[in-house]
Formats: structure tokens, sequence, C-alpha cells
């Protein structure tokens, strides 16, 4: 959350100023951009298609001691007022889970809607570019250790649509249960857009200044794409 934030915070920095901004997290989950970012002073809004996401996030900031308010909403047709916010965030590969050029270019112009004149978007994807080169089928697997010393392994598969471009991924969790293990599977697909793609789309929904940044120059672990309305 801090690292992250960091990151996020020096490119509002670098292309807006020092603020505080006011700054909607569009597909916040629960809450790990959103919270980083209220805690570095600025004034953020939180916004998830899952309920349950939306509240999660909301405890999270209050354990904090974090003011966030944060709502049930779709990014394709975002609840605020036309020139709402400075920036708007949407991070941790959410926009992909769009499988549709139509759905994308919807979400994109409802983002620049909500920006301020010269606002600023920026957004964070998987590097599409060398995944689609490889099509993985999984990822390794992660080992963490909770505080309590309890330990999850983590790992993905996927499996690749005909059309190069889009998979199904099935995401497990394993976590110690006595003798035995707990697994806990959760599905979604994703549509696997490289830069080219995403920057054309960008263009269409009518933002400007379309920017990428590698990870080794944000510190982010994504690549991130910003632009202007």
């Amino acid at each position: 959350m801090t690292r992250q934030a960091a990151a996020l915070d020096a490119l509002l920095g670098a292309r807006l100023g020092a603020g505080p901004h006011r700054v909607l997290d569009c597909a916040c989950g629960i809450g790990t951009q959103a919270i980083g970012l209220a805690r570095r002073g600025h004034a953020v809004t939180g916004a998830d298609l899952s309920p349950r996401a939306a509240a999660r996030a909301r405890t999270e900031a209050a354990a904090r001691g974090v003011g966030l308010g944060a709502v049930s909403a779709d990014m394709r047709g975002l609840p605020f007022a036309a020139g709402a916010f400075d920036a708007v965030v949407c991070a941790d590969n959410s926009l992909p889970h769009l499988l549709t050029a139509d759905d994308v270019t919807d979400a994109l112009t409802g983002m620049r809607r909500v920006l301020r004149e010269g606002g600023l978007l920026v957004l964070s994807v998987r590097d599409y570019d060398e995944i689609r080169r490889t099509r993985p089928e999984s990822t390794p697997p992660q080992v963490s250790t909770a505080p309590d010393g309890g330990t999850t392994i983590t790992f993905q598969l996927w499996h690749w649509h005909d059309d190069g471009e889009r998979y199904d991924l099935r995401h497990f969790q394993l976590a110690p249960d006595g003798d035995d293990w707990r697994v806990r599977e959760r599905r979604t697909t994703y549509w696997a857009l490289n830069a080219r793609q995403l920057t054309e789309l960008a263009t269409a929904a009518g933002l400007d200044d379309i920017t990428w940044h590698p990870p080794h120059a944000t510190g982010f672990y994504q690549p991130v794409l910003t632009a202007r309305r």
C-alpha cells in the first residue's frame, strides 16, 4: 500500500503539481491504492463494481484512521458529476476485465468525463505485449506469511481463447488446515490489451497526451498509462 501510493503520488505530482488533489479510484477493490493515496493527503473517492469490495475498502480505511467514501459503481457508468476530479486512478489490471472495444471505450470516455479540464488519468495494466508473445499457462506459486505465522500459497492457471487475446484465469489460494490444505478458487476472464490497442482506445475516448511509463521508471509494479482530458 505504501509503496504503490508513493509511486502513484509521484506521478500525480509530476503531472498535476504538489496537490492535494481530488482523486477517484474507479476500481478501488478493497482500497489498496485509494487508502494509500488518502494517507498521503489527497481527497480520495473509491468506486468498485462489487458492493462487498467497496464496503471492505471503507472498513480498511477506517481501521487506518482514514476517511474514504467508497461506493458500488460500474466504471462504464460512473455516477459522478462532470469535471469532479483532478485525477482518476484505474489500477491493478482492472480495465482488462472489460472484454470488448465498446465497453473499454465507454469506460475510458466516462473517466474522461469526470476529470476536470487538464485532469489526469492514471491506469495500470499487466505487460500484455510480452504476455501475448509468450502466452503463459500459469504463474509461479507465491508464498506469503501472515503476522500470526500462517502460510498462504497462491498461483494462477490461464486458458487462452482462440483469438489469442482473451484468457480465462483461475486463481487458487491454498492455506493450511490441520494436516490438509484449504483451497479457495476464483475465476475471471481478461482481455490482454497490448499498449497499441489501449493507446488507440484511449485516443478514441478523447484522451490526450497519452504516455506509457515502465515499472523501472515509476516504481509501480505494472506498466502505467497516463493521459489527460
